[in-house]
C-alpha cells in the first residue's frame, strides 16, 4: 500500500512539473485545459511503452526498450510526464506488458501522443461546452480523458479501430471516473449512431478527407484532420462544413506527424533494384534536388506535403546517395542521382514523377506567400482540391 502511495505521490509531483513546463512553453493559456492537464493522471493510460535505445543493432535497426513500472518505476514516470510521444505498439502486435521484450525495427501503430500536440489539436478544433464531439483514434485514452475533464463526458464519442487498444483505454478512462461513448470502429467511416457532430478531431492521418466525416458534421461544424501520404508529407487542415455538404478550410501552421489510418498506409512496393531495372534512359539535369523536400527544415516539411499532392501514388526510397520514386499505380519511376555537385534525373513511365514535383517547387519559389495558411482545401462530391492563388491546383487522391 505504501509503495502505491509513493508512486501516486511521485506521479502527482511530476504531473505538476509537466503542467508548469507546458505553461512556460505557452501551450496552456486556457484555464480549462490547464486544469485538465493538472488533473488527468497520464501514467494510468500508459502501463507500458517503448523508448529508443542509444544504439542500433548489428543490422542497423533501431532498438526499442520496453518501459514499465515493474522494470523501472523512475524511468516510467519520468517518460510518462514528459512532453513526448510514447510508442505502445508496433506492427499491430499487442505487447504483453507483464513480460515485455525488446523490439528491433518495426512500424509504430499506436502511441500516446505528446501532450502539447494533443492540446494543440483540441484547442485548434475550437471546442466548447455543449458540443457533440467525435474523436477518431482513442489510442491509450489520455487525450479522451483530457477532453472529458475539460468538457464533460456527455457528448464525447471516441472510436478506435483496434479493439485490444480500446479495451485497455476504456479501463483507464472508466477507472478515472469518465464515461464518454467508446466504440470499435474504422475512422474512415466515422460513427453514424452518434452523428451529427459539431466537431470531429482525428488523432491519425488520412490521405484525403473521408466523405463520411463531412456527412456526419453539422452545417457550420468543423473537422480537424491530419493529412499525410506515401511520401510521408504531413499537414493539418481545419474544415468548416457548409449547408450543401461541401467543406472548405485552410492548412494550419506547424509541423506534425501522426500515424496513418491503417487502410491508408503505404503499400509494399518490392525491391528498389527491380524498379530501377529496364532500358537505359538519357538523364537530364534536375531543376531541384531531393534535399528540397528531404531537409530537416520547416520549409522542406511543407514542400514534402505539396510534392506528395502532386504525385499522390509515389513512394520514395534511397540507396546510398541515389533517391528513387516509385509509383505502384502507374508503374512510373524517377531516379535522382548526384552528379558533379548537382543532380540528374531519369524518368520512366506515363507519369513524370520528379518533373511534377519540380513544377510545384518552382511555383512555390516564385510565389509571394506559400506557407501552409495560404492554401485552402476544398472538399466537394466531385473531388478534393488544394488551392493557392499562385500555385497550380493540387488534387488529393480519391478517398
Amino acid at each position: 500500500m505504501a509503495e502505491r502511495y509513493d508512486c501516486e505521490t511521485a506521479a502527482a509531483d511530476r504531473r505538476e512539473a509537466m503542467t508548469a513546463s507546458l505553461v512556460a512553453e505557452g501551450v496552456l493559456d486556457d484555464p480549462g485545459w490547464h486544469d485538465a492537464v493538472a488533473t488527468v493522471p497520464r501514467h494510468r493510460f500508459v502501463p507500458g511503452f517503448y523508448l529508443p535505445a542509444e544504439d542500433r543493432d548489428d543490422l542497423g535497426l533501431p532498438v526499442w526498450e520496453p518501459v514499465t513500472a515493474e522494470l523501472d518505476q523512475e524511468r516510467w514516470l519520468e517518460a510518462a510526464y514528459s512532453d513526448t510521444t510514447l510508442i505502445t505498439q508496433f506492427d499491430g502486435d499487442e505487447p504483453d506488458w507483464k513480460d515485455p521484450v525488446e523490439r528491433h525495427g518495426g512500424a509504430p501503430t499506436s502511441s500516446s501522443t505528446l501532450p502539447s500536440l494533443v492540446l494543440r489539436m483540441w484547442a485548434d478544433a475550437d471546442l466548447h461546452e455543449g458540443h457533440s464531439v467525435l474523436e477518431i483514434g482513442t489510442g491509450t485514452g489520455y487525450s479522451t480523458a483530457l477532453a472529458c475533464e475539460r468538457l464533460g463526458s456527455i457528448g464525447l464519442t471516441s472510436i478506435e479501430a483496434d479493439s485490444r487498444r480500446l479495451d485497455q483505454a476504456a479501463t483507464a478512462i472508466h477507472g478515472c471516473g469518465y464515461s464518454p461513448t467508446l466504440a470499435t470502429a474504422d475512422g474512415l467511416y466515422g460513427y453514424w449512431p452518434k452523428a451529427p457532430f459539431d466537431r470531429i478531431v482525428a488523432a491519425c492521418s488520412f490521405r484525403s478527407v473521408p466523405p463520411a466525416l463531412v456527412a456526419q458534421t453539422r452545417p457550420g461544424g468543423k473537422i480537424l484532420l491530419p493529412l499525410s501520404g506515401w511520401l510521408y508529407g504531413y499537414a493539418r487542415v481545419l474544415l468548416t462544413v457548409s449547408d450543401d455538404g461541401t467543406a472548405e478550410g485552410p492548412l494550419l501552421d506547424g509541423t506534425i506527424s501522426f500515424m496513418p489510418a491503417r487502410a491508408h498506409a503505404a503499400p509494399a512496393f518490392g525491391n528498389p533494384d527491380h524498379w530501377a531495372a529496364g532500358p537505359p534512359q538519357t538523364p537530364r539535369p534536375a531543376r531541384h534536388g531531393p534535399q528540397r523536400i528531404n531537409a530537416a527544415t520547416d520549409e522542406a516539411f511543407h514542400l514534402r506535403f505539396l510534392a506528395q499532392c502532386a504525385v499522390p501514388d509515389a513512394q520514395m526510397t534511397g540507396v546510398g546517395d541515389v533517391v528513387q520514386l516509385v509509383d505502384v499505380v502507374s508503374g512510373s519511376v524517377a531516379t535522382i542521382t548526384p552528379r558533379d555537385g548537382d543532380w540528374e534525373v531519369r524518368e520512366r513511365g506515363p507519369v513524370k514523377l520528379w518533373e511534377r514535383i519540380e513544377a510545384v517547387i518552382s511555383a512555390y519559389d516564385v510565389s509571394d506567400d506559400a506557407g501552409p495558411g495560404s492554401f485552402r482545401l476544398h472538399v466537394t462530391p466531385s473531388g478534393q482540391h488544394l488551392r493557392h492563388p499562385q500555385i497550380p491546383e493540387l488534387t488529393l487522391p480519391v478517398p
